[in-house]
């Protein structure tokens, strides 16, 4: 058993395709604080954050896992979860037929065991149709999204190819993570 750190219903979903018992704690961490603009670097310093925090919240009885997800552009600029829905068009549209990156960092611990990992998948997106793009955007499934993307939703019908896990994209590398969770345990 371990404790997911994370209101994700899409980490919940992975750990649970992948067998993983768990139980789903959030954990209060301000990302807002995080100045750096280079995405490797916000997702470690996010998901190290979160784990701090869980730590001193939870203690260590239960095993630990706290994960971050960005996604970049093609020119590197991290491209959070939007604001509104105005922001959600503009960081949609800069997806839109190029190549991005969704970088995920994790950290899990336990009593005996810390493990940290940044992995990254890339996507090369067709060009979104416009009708597609403003029924997603009206939907309200962008909220909370980091970039807005659902490569398992809106995106998937436009995904060219990819490179890396499909769990990583989805905010959680657990094909990464599971081998260290029979050693952490």
């Amino acid at each position: 058993m371990i404790c997911l750190c994370s209101n994700s219903e899409s980490r919940a979903l992975l750990l649970r395709n992948f067998g993983v018992d768990f139980v789903q704690k959030s954990v209060d961490f301000n990302e807002e604080l995080i100045t750096t603009t280079v995405a490797k670097n916000f997702v470690y310093m996010a998901s190290k954050g979160k784990l701090e925090a869980a730590v001193r919240e939870f203690g260590l009885e239960v095993p630990l896992l706290c994960a971050d997800t960005v996604i970049a552009a093609s020119d590197g600029t991290i491209l959070r979860k939007a604001k509104d829905i105005e922001d959600a068009r503009r960081i949609l549209n800069i997806q839109s037929g190029s190549t991005i990156s969704i970088i995920s960092s994790l950290h899990f611990r336990s009593k005996k065991l810390l493990f940290t990992d940044l992995s990254a998948t890339h996507y090369h997106f067709a060009k979104f149709e416009e009708d597609e793009l403003e029924a997603y955007l009206e939907s309200g499934l962008w909220q909370g999204k980091a970039g807005g993307c659902m490569v398992e939703g809106f995106c998937k019908k436009y995904i060219k190819s990819v490179d890396g896990y499909e769990s990583t994209a989805m905010g959680l590398q657990v094909e990464t993570l599971l081998p260290w969770l029979k050693l952490g345990s």
